[in-house]
């Protein structure tokens, strides 16, 4: 599957976690206490949970192709906010092409919080992106769903082309 497949992909899952915050936003829930809710003590709330899945799927695409990604200030506080910048997130996902991630395996790709070692544009993609924007897109859906939102696998796994 090419990078470009998957980069597809992630923006279809951001947009069937807007879908969910849509729910939650209808649910009648205290929107605070569950933008302030988390799985376990330690954990990121639900309103980071978000913010995070966003970041890493802008910045799978942008490093793996050699881009600058945009900058978000993450001072969202509602969930119309966290919304919008998902919304910001999938317009900017659908300018790539399969022609960006060309020479990904060669690309060098390093995040600031990896002291200058690097990985293939390639291995970051698969063995540090998707793996950590599924880990925070999975913990957001779990914590609507904990919090009673009326939300289930169809709605995390979205629309499928189904013949």
């Amino acid at each position: 599957m090419s990078l470009n497949h998957l980069v597809t992909e992630i923006g279809k899952m951001l947009r069937n976690l807007d879908a969910c915050l849509e729910k939650a936003a209808a649910s009648g829930l205290d929107e605070r206490a569950l933008l302030d809710s988390r799985l376990a003590p330690d954990m990121f709330p639900l309103q980071r949970q978000v913010q995070i899945a966003c970041d890493t799927a802008k910045f799978a695409a942008a490093r793996t192709a050699g881009k600058e990604a945009p900058s978000q200030a993450d001072d969202e506080t509602t969930i119309a906010q966290l919304r919008q910048r998902i919304a910001v997130v999938g317009e900017y996902l659908t300018g790539f092409s399969a022609a960006d991630f060309e020479g990904a395996d060669d690309r060098r790709v390093g995040t600031p919080r990896w002291e200058g070692k690097t990985m293939s544009g390639r291995e970051y993609f698969v063995e540090h992106a998707v793996p950590n924007f599924f880990f925070h897109l999975t913990t957001a859906y779990a914590l609507l769903r904990h919090a009673g939102v009326a939300i289930g696998k169809r709605d995390f796994l979205g629309p499928m082309p189904l013949k």
